[in-house]
């Protein structure tokens, strides 16, 4: 059986694939969907976000998923962020889906009451990766916050992982895969870290598809579980090194993730997104991107975040249980925990019981 699929690009997300059959085959660019704005996300319910005025954060694959819902919620909080991504409205990249930009990130990252920047950024490319912390370090003179959210490799997963052996994967499509999920992150955080360490309270943000704990299992493919799993251990041994400088290194992910290329796949929306459920009951337990966005956020105005996140995994579930943030419909799900102990497990339950 097929473990897990990711979905919107530059993201992590979880979604078990029922009968080896990939649930983002032929998802359509011109789907239509409801993607989340600043005004149907809200304010984080009950959570403990703090203020981030005056924090200068780069939300690196910010097009759409989690990605986008992080760069608006550290907006939310007052933060000037800066939003990459290969995809504008004026040239998509090979996730192929033209229906979000990076511009329109930046609009509601200001419409929800920070300042969105969108610099477009291929994160494989050196020099562009190089030219925008150059930027960043001319306009703003420091980064307090790296979400590193890049990915954009769904397109790779049906044909070439699952339901395949390792070997049986087209050498190209599996070397690409750790190009988009391991390479870009590995070049992101090494030009962009001697501008982070001029903060006060750095912190890095790696985003991927599972914890420490959950991928202790083997994804499936030996180059999925690779890229999923690198980002893990990037934040672990990069909290070592941030911590002479005071600061947090970790590694977060979202449970099911319903992102606009997921929604699309299932032809909901976000409003009517439980119509899904009859075709995937496992959806039962999906989330929104703005979840894990919400509890990183908290996590980012968190003065003992070090202490008690450096070079650590968590999921949005376990983020949220601390910070007391909940979803866009008030809930506080936990698909790992469902997948773990119903899935994996074998307990008695529903995917309704872990919201």
């Amino acid at each position: 059986m097929t473990e897990a699929v990711t979905f919107g690009e530059e993201v992590g997300g979880m979604d078990k694939n029922r009968n080896t059959q990939d649930p983002g085959r032929n998802v359509s660019a011109a789907s239509t969907v409801v993607s989340p704005t600043a005004s149907t996300a809200g304010s984080p319910a009950g959570s403990s976000v703090g203020s981030l005025d005056g924090r200068i954060a780069l939300v690196a694959g910010a097009t759409r998923g989690a990605g986008r819902a992080l760069a608006v919620e550290l907006g939310r909080g007052g933060a000037v962020v800066y939003v990459t991504g290969r995809t504008t409205r004026g040239r998509v990249s090979e996730v192929g889906r033209t229906t979000e930009t990076i511009e329109e990130t930046a609009e509601l990252v200001t419409a929800a009451g920070g300042t969105g920047i969108a610099v477009p950024t291929d994160h494989l490319v050196v020099e562009q990766v190089r030219a925008l912390v150059a930027r960043i370090g001319r306009e703003r003179g420091r980064l307090d916050i790296l979400v590193n959210d890049l990915w954009g490799g769904e397109h790779l997963l049906a044909g070439s992982v699952f339901g395949k052996r390792s070997w049986e994967t087209p050498l190209g499509d599996g070397l690409r895969i750790l190009e988009l999920g391991v390479r870009s992150h590995v070049i992101t955080a090494a030009l962009a870290l001697p501008l982070l360490v001029r903060s006060a309270e750095p912190l890095l943000v790696e985003v991927t598809d599972g914890t420490a704990v959950s991928n202790r299992r083997y994804r499936e493919n030996l180059f999925y579980d690779l890229a999923k799993n690198a980002p893990i251990r990037m934040a672990f041994g990069l909290g070592e090194e941030l911590a002479e400088f005071g600061g947090t290194a970790v590694a977060v992910s979202p449970g099911f993730l319903r992102s606009e290329q997921m929604l699309a796949h299932f032809g909901v929306s976000e409003e009517n997104w439980r119509d899904a459920v009859v075709t995937e009951p496992d959806f039962a337990v999906a989330e929104s991107p703005f979840y894990l966005a919400r509890a990183v956020a908290a996590l980012a105005a968190d003065p003992q975040r070090s202490a008690r996140w450096n070079g650590r995994s968590a999921s949005s579930a376990e983020l949220a249980r601390v910070y007391g943030v909940r979803d866009v419909d008030g809930s506080q799900p936990d698909g790992w925990g469902y997948f773990e102990d119903v899935r994996y497990g074998g307990k008695a339950g529903s995917a309704d019981d872990y919201r």
